[in-house]
């Protein structure tokens, strides 16, 4: 049952993240030289059927699997089947006195016995054995949540900081143009002769120092995009050259989000798979300590079978003896120098380490819910802050120029203004950028980016549900609902 549940997970999730879209490939339908276009939906639902992490968390669940699969087997009866056939050079006899060779036997023998091997007493080696196993599918299963939940955020992020640089690259070249007008009107009227040359040397300063902030905004842009591809498993074309990978769809939007801090820390220890995956790794050493201490006891195994033996005497393939075979095989390891002892005593300080991780573990999510919240609220002040900050500055550029105009003014006052515009535009940016990537941070710490049935959450509970969940189909992950910025809000 477990099993299944988790293939299903893993499969739903998948479909899950993006109801409107209903393909994960991307967008090729427009955009420069066929380059793909993602929106952010398109860009998750890739990397959570491409990324390598996700992958390899996949295949550690099957790793896992096996294990139990092994495990499980010797709590059930084995069967072994074993042939023997034995062909004798009739030259091989023995001697008479006159040198004649003699036949000792006869020259073809064969033998066949089926045998049955049952556990019948291992002190609960097996039995801890098979709860070890059954634990580490949990780990496995909750690490590969937890591994999506990374995922997602991270490319939430690194699609924003595209989003980013490329308004960057706006700011930056509408700042250039603003320099090339200011610098053409120096110009003219440097050849009027109504400013001196020192105006033009002033402008034309303005311009060059402004060219290299746009040519690290379009390298910033590039590597986003590069990271970005990387993450999602979007391969290198050697016919697309030194172009872009990829493209990003749509732009950075502020969405308020509001949840109470203690809230958001209680959401976070219920649902958090990194935490359920300590627990997890906690009743795995338990067991541990079980199968250690199994040493103690006898270790008693029972057989049964049949053989089936050719006949030493005929040459007749057909004349065989058969028989049952019935048998009982016992260990008790009475005095081992204390061999028994040392791996108790190794398996409970494993047992103590897990439990101290998992307290610590607690601690970590709590910081971690609590940074991005904080982050969170920097982010929407630093919003607020800017709100009247850019039309400010662009007013006041406006002033500065009209002032020049009219004689009133100064060149430095205008490039001033302009710098002060520019900053004021890429703080602006940034903030939408810090409080969207500290959302994306805020669900995966709070593990609400996707919604999972706890019913089988918990390791302790799953055979109390086992049987009626049996009966019913495993729910689906409630998928958050989008909003404008393509965040997934928390449930309420």
């Amino acid at each position: 049952m477990r099993s299944s549940f988790i293939h299903f997970c893993s499969v739903v999730v998948l479909s899950a993240l993006a109801p409107a879209v209903s393909f994960a490939g991307p967008d090729r339908s427009v955009g420069n030289a066929g380059v793909p276009r993602f929106t952010l939906e398109q860009a998750i639902l890739t990397a959570l059927q491409r990324n390598p992490d996700i992958q390899r968390a996949r295949q550690e669940i099957e790793r896992t699997k096996g294990i139990y699969l092994e495990l499980r087997a010797d709590a059930l009866p084995r069967v072994d089947a074993t042939a023997n056939l034995t062909d004798t050079d009739p030259h091989l006899g023995g001697f008479s006195g006159d040198g004649a060779a003699q036949s000792i036997g006869v020259e073809r023998q064969y033998s066949f016995n089926l045998r049955a091997t049952q556990i019948v007493f291992a002190g609960g080696r097996v039995v801890s054995q098979i709860r070890s196993a059954d634990f580490q599918r949990d780990s496995a299963y909750f690490g590969f949540r937890d591994t999506i939940d990374a995922v997602i955020a991270l490319v939430r992020q690194q699609f924003y900081q595209i989003l980013l640089n490329r308004a960057l690259i706006g700011v930056q070249e509408e700042s250039i143009r603003l320099l090339e007008s200011q610098l053409q009107d120096q110009q003219n009227r440097f050849e009027a002769g109504t400013v001196p040359r020192f105006n033009v040397l002033q402008a034309q300063v303005a311009l060059s120092n402004q060219q290299p902030e746009l040519i690290s905004a379009r390298n910033n842009y590039r590597v986003a995009q590069l990271q970005l591809a990387r993450t999602i498993g979007v391969d290198f074309v050697p016919a697309r050259g030194d172009s872009a990978p990829l493209d990003a769809i749509g732009q950075l939007r502020y969405v308020p989000r509001a949840i109470p801090l203690p809230k958001a820390i209680q959401i976070a220890k219920e649902r958090r798979p990194f935490l359920k995956q300590q627990k997890a790794n906690v009743l795995t050493n338990d067991a541990q300590v079980g199968v250690a201490r199994s040493g103690y006891f006898p270790q008693i195994s029972a057989t049964g079978g049949s053989d089936f033996r050719s006949s030493p005497f005929s040459e007749n393939i057909q004349d065989v003896r058969s028989g049952y075979v019935f048998g009982a095989t016992g260990s008790w390891a009475i005095w081992d120098w204390g061999q028994t002892y040392g791996r108790v005593k190794q398996a409970k300080a494993l047992l103590e380490q897990s439990k101290i991780t998992l307290d610590d573990a607690n601690r970590q999510v709590e910081l971690e819910v609590q940074q991005a919240y904080s982050n969170i609220v920097q982010g929407r002040e630093l919003i607020r802050s800017q709100q009247q900050t850019v039309g400010q500055a662009e007013e006041a550029l406006r002033l500065a120029s009209a002032r020049l105009s009219a004689g009133a003014g100064t060149q430095l006052e205008v490039l001033n203004a302009r710098v002060e515009v520019t900053r004021a535009q890429s703080i602006s940016l940034q903030a939408l950028y810090t409080y969207n990537a500290a959302v994306a941070e805020f669900d995966r710490v709070t593990a609400t980016e996707i919604t999972y049935a706890n019913a089988l959450d918990e390791p302790r509970t799953r055979d109390k549900v086992k049987t009626d969940a049996a009966r019913t189909p495993a729910p689906k992950p409630t998928p958050l609902p989008l909003n404008g910025a393509g965040n997934r809000q928390p449930a309420r």
